[in-house]
């Protein structure tokens, strides 16, 4: 939409922004006072809302207050001529966006109005995932699969063991299965059986009679008493000690148990799930875990993805959790910057989805200013994820795509070393030595109507491919040059071919041309040559893609208008 709308009861001021804002595509409408801003208000809403403070009859303040009662999220820009404190701070104690003293120069209060747009259109995505306040989140395939299975178990009572890292969420899932089963409306029990100690939890599971052992003064229901007719969820199943595995191995068998110290069957209509982040099949084949409970508990399997598998999820969660902390907290939700956001899928997450719930949480009381930049993280991801890793993960040499991240553990082998480097999240596979011959490898292809430039895209012109390695690039610089590889990089060939373009206008003759598209054919062929990779990296995902390149969402569209990307 782009909507912007301008209050001023200068009409020059009004003529002048409407002209400028309609040129760079918005959507503009301008209004005179306040009361009629207000009161098209009734019928529409724009994006972004751009006040002067001192008007005739009601002020750009009360203005930005009840616009703010109707919409607390839209970004609301005052400006003045009159540049004093007061005004200054009256606007931004009424939550304005941004404040622009009059006179302004016109590109920065475009460029101005451009971030607003930006924010708001953050804002409502924000607002729609808070609105829609989903139980579990994901986008990774990884977790759709996950998503699936539960759906495809809604109509089954069977047993389900969950498997998966600590911290990666699989009591929700537990949880899931449950709500969405045939015993949903009946209760959810859940067991720890790591954190009960060994004396108790054939207690905690099973109850007891009155005086079967010291200070059992009353008869207790355990666990599968209390879950009867809905779940029962075994948390860290493998480290239940042997003898209460036999037990355990009982009820599933015929679906009766004694209370301690009872004498008295009782029965179990419970459907079990169990999980661990244990290797089962490993503590079988050691003797630490009964092999037929195993067999009985793995009817059906789910793998739940360790964090750093699915990357592509850590925006997503991040702002869940900042708006679930700040609401807990009764603060405003941080919101989190680009960078910050790149810094954040670059980390290993070794503690996985609950370790990023407290890395928000510590944001929400700790960060200074609203957004969060990467200064303001945690010194362990800070101290983990260098700022040049955190722009460059998640993409090999050359910046070619990953079709999928590395699996957890799995090593990666330099290709120039050969050596063995570890995986993290998002890495991709390492670019192999026939592919990294083709980026070095001459091409003489035209770009944007001029030779030469093949290097610069790759050989694929204006259409673009990936752009080469600095090793392509400094090969075929030294090859042009008769002399040993530079070490240039992509800057020196850049160099090179200008070089050239200016001096074969030269060579048509005389004086430099009028009109010279130089630096027009070497941009267009520069940002088509990104933002295509960009898009081919995330798939076509624009808002992914522009996050990843630090350009805004408006940016990257019309960027590929401009470039004419769009059936690419």
């Amino acid at each position: 939409m782009n909507a912007v709308w301008i209050v001023d009861d200068d009409q020059s001021i009004r003529w002048v922004l409407e002209r400028a804002l309609s040129r760079e595509g918005f959507d503009v409408r301008a209004f005179s006072s306040a009361r009629d801003c207000l009161t098209a208000f009734d019928l529409d809403a724009p994006q972004v809302l751009v006040s002067d403070i001192r008007m005739p009859g009601e002020s750009g303040i009360e203005l930005l207050q009840k616009v703010k009662l109707r919409r607390p999220g839209m970004p609301v820009i005052i400006m003045t001529a009159f540049s004093d404190l007061d005004s200054a701070v009256s606007a931004f104690q009424g939550g304005a966006f941004e404040y622009l003293p009059k006179p302004f120069d016109l590109p920065k209060a475009i460029e101005l109005i451009r971030r607003a747009v930006e924010e708001s259109e953050r804002e409502a995505a924000a607002e729609e995932t808070v609105l829609e306040t989903p139980e579990m989140l994901g986008q990774a395939p990884a977790m759709q699969e996950v998503f699936r299975a539960i759906g495809r178990l809604s109509q089954s009572n069977v047993t389900v063991m969950i498997t998966g890292e600590s911290g990666s969420g699989k009591e929700l899932i537990a949880r899931a299965l449950h709500k969405h089963s045939p015993r949903g409306a009946q209760p959810f029990v859940a067991l720890n059986t790591a954190a009960i100690p060994r004396d108790l939890l054939e207690s905690e599971l099973f109850g007891h009679e009155r005086g079967a052992f010291t200070g059992a003064q009353q008869m207790r229901r355990g666990r599968f008493e209390q879950a009867e007719g809905g779940t029962l969820f075994l948390d860290e199943i493998g480290d239940m000690p042997a003898e209460l595995q036999t037990r355990l191995l009982r009820v599933l068998s015929d679906g009766h148990f004694y209370r301690v110290g009872g004498h008295q069957p009782q029965k179990a209509n419970v459907r079990v799930i169990a999980a661990t982040h244990q290797n089962l099949e490993e503590r079988v084949r050691l003797g630490l875990f009964r092999e037929d409970l195993f067999h009985r508990l793995n009817v059906i399997r789910l793998r739940l993805p360790a964090l750093r598998e699915r990357v592509q999820d850590v925006p997503l969660l991040a702002r869940h959790f900042l708006t679930r902390s700040a609401r807990e907290l009764g603060v405003e939700t941080k919101r989190l910057s680009d960078e910050a956001l790149l810094r954040l899928g670059a980390f290993s997450w070794p503690g996985n989805v609950r370790q990023l719930e407290n890395v928000c949480h510590w944001l929400t009381v700790m960060a200074p200013a609203q957004t969060v930049e990467p200064k303001d993280l945690p010194p362990e991801v800070q101290a983990a994820v260098p700022w040049t890793d955190a722009r460059t993960s998640g993409a090999p040499p050359g910046g070619a795509p990953s079709a999928m991240p590395a699996p957890a553990g799995a090593e990666a082998t330099h290709p120039a070393s050969g050596s063995p480097t570890p995986a993290f999240a998002g890495a991709a596979a390492p670019m192999s030595a026939a592919a990294a011959d083709t980026f070095a490898e001459p091409v003489g292809a035209r770009v944007g109507g001029f030779a030469g430039a093949s290097g610069f895209a790759n050989g694929q012109g204006a259409a673009g491919g990936y752009l080469p390695t600095d090793a392509g690039f400094a090969a075929r610089d030294g090859a042009a040059r008769g002399a040993a590889p530079s070490r240039g990089g992509w800057a020196t060939l850049l160099e090179s071919e200008v070089a050239q373009m200016l001096a074969a206008q030269s060579a048509r003759g005389g004086e430099p041309p009028a009109a010279s598209d130089v630096m027009d054919q070497l941009t267009r062929t520069f940002e088509s040559t990104i933002i295509r990779t960009a898009l081919r990296h995330t798939r076509g995902r624009r808002i992914d893609a522009a996050l990843r390149l630090g350009i805004g969402r408006n940016t990257i569209t019309r960027k590929i208008q401009d470039l004419h990307l769009e059936d690419d």
